[in-house]
């Protein structure tokens, strides 16, 4: 083995894998509490923020942007909840630094190189999922939802032999609304997390591009079943989260393929691969190398 994938640091006595553990967890802890009192301070802006795509909604409606507190400690546990949302994100970096310097001396340098990548684009990924799903699918989820309101009438207005009709109003719950706010962020983030997981995985010998290619077909229904699940019961909603998510996959084909062929160049520079030789054989060998 060469000096390049030597291992860091000497091998290391349980208790001293156990007291790095306990140093690394109480700074993640300690970077995790102190975001969610900053969050805490500042959680009716950020709620205020959240509430963005509901109040457009509601002006289009003419309706005023108002939520409820249906129990008297809801508000309480309302900015509970916006400060452990907020304090998570803001103290991520913290923690992923945490977690590579607790994992980082067990790794090979080779293998350092390799994993660095995917632990940046893991959270950039997963931002922009997050960033779409707020601007792009909440609004019309929410422009969905409040369609099924209607106005009531007064019974001093119905006139002889009319029915009253009742009226339907949106009067929501201010932590059911964030509670379904955060969740189609969470999804949508987890959703464009895909590449980095399926380039990930191609890049241990676990996929190749040669079969996620050949599974194309069953990635579809399961993207389109996901869509179904992952937003509101209107067409436009799910044909959107499809359209996105959908290219992503191609997107991992391709990752996959060029991560295949780096590790077949760099094993014919070390003489273990022949020139006519490949890594894969010719059943899995990637599309684009048949040409």
């Amino acid at each position: 083995m060469s000096k390049v994938d030597q291992i860091d640091d000497t091998s290391a006595p349980l208790i001293e894998h156990l007291a790095e553990l306990r140093k690394r967890l109480i700074w993640s802890v300690l970077a995790f509490s102190v975001a969610m009192l900053a969050c805490f301070a500042v959680w009716n802006p950020i709620f205020n923020f959240m509430t963005r795509p509901l109040c457009v909604a509601l002006a289009k409606l003419d309706q005023t942007c108002t939520t409820y507190l249906l129990s008297m400690q809801e508000g309480f546990f309302l900015a509970i909840s916006i400060s452990m949302v907020g304090g998570l994100c803001l103290s991520f970096p913290v923690i992923s630094f945490q977690l590579w310097r607790f994992v980082a001396p067990g790794l090979y340098k080779s293998e350092k190189g390799a994993m660095l990548p995917f632990m940046l684009a893991s959270p950039f990924m997963f931002g922009l999922g997050a960033a779409f799903a707020f601007y792009v699918i909440t609004p019309l989820a929410f422009n969905f939802f409040l369609g099924f309101q209607q106005p009531g009438t007064l019974a001093t207005g119905v006139a002889q032999g009319e029915s009253q009709v009742a009226g339907i109003a949106f009067q929501g719950s201010a932590q059911a609304y964030l509670s379904l706010t955060i969740a189609f962020i969470v999804a949508f983030g987890l959703c464009f997390q895909l590449p980095v997981l399926l380039t990930l995985l191609g890049k241990a010998g676990i996929v190749t591009s040669r079969g996620l290619a050949g599974v194309r077909k069953y990635a579809i229904v399961a993207i389109l079943m996901l869509a179904a699940l992952a937003t509101p019961p209107d067409v436009i909603s799910q044909l959107i989260l499809f359209f996105t998510v959908y290219p992503l996959y191609e997107i991992s084909i391709f990752l996959v393929a060029r991560t295949e062929r780096q590790r077949e160049a760099q094993m014919r520079a070390d003489g273990t691969l022949g020139e006519d030789e490949s890594l894969f054989g010719d059943d899995d060998a990637p599309e684009d190398k048949k040409a």
